[in-house]
């Protein structure tokens, strides 16, 4: 196993624990109007003027975010087998090319999960239309841990390909 290997390893570790941290937290779009308001893609929190947080979950789902999740959800399980190959490569180097291409295909599905999010924007809740959230919104700590995920994907793809070459 070569450093680079190495290295991509880790990157794909981190990624992976970052888009697990962005799914567990309902923070993906956040309002300060009327109170505290958190929006994920399965579930709204609701904080009014410091009471207790009021958490449902929203009927119907939007089908572009119940698709994102899944995206997002099969990324994940994309790059954990990513990571079990790239560390059976360390004895059984044939894995690799394997390792490479669910890589890849885990950066796929997370490049899907980020073009899918925004469409939803135009919903009731928000207000707002596809691609273009309104003033009142920004985005929450888990669509920022999301798309921290992705770019690490897409470096340690690069990596574990070999395309981008550090020197050492």
């Amino acid at each position: 196993m070569d450093k680079l290997s190495i290295i991509s390893g880790a990157l794909f570790l981190a990624a992976d624990l970052f888009a697990i941290a962005s799914l567990a937290m309902p923070s993906w779009i956040t309002s300060d109007v009327g109170g505290r308001t958190y929006i994920g893609l399965l579930q709204t929190c609701l904080n009014i003027y410091g009471r207790e947080s009021v958490c449902y979950y929203p009927d119907p789902i939007r089908p572009e975010w119940l698709l994102t999740f899944l995206f997002i959800v099969m990324g994940i399980g994309c790059v954990t087998i990513t990571v079990v190959l790239l560390a059976i490569s360390y004895w059984k180097y044939s894995v690799m090319k394997f390792a490479r291409w669910l890589g890849f295909f885990g950066m796929v599905l997370f490049c899907l999960a980020a073009v899918l999010f925004p469409v939803a924007f135009d919903m009731d809740q928000i207000g707002g239309e596809a691609y273009q959230l309104p003033g009142s919104f920004q985005v929450g700590i888990s669509y920022i841990f999301f798309v921290l995920a992705l770019w690490i994907t897409v470096v340690s793809e690069l990596f574990a390909g070999k395309v981008c070459l550090p020197h050492f």
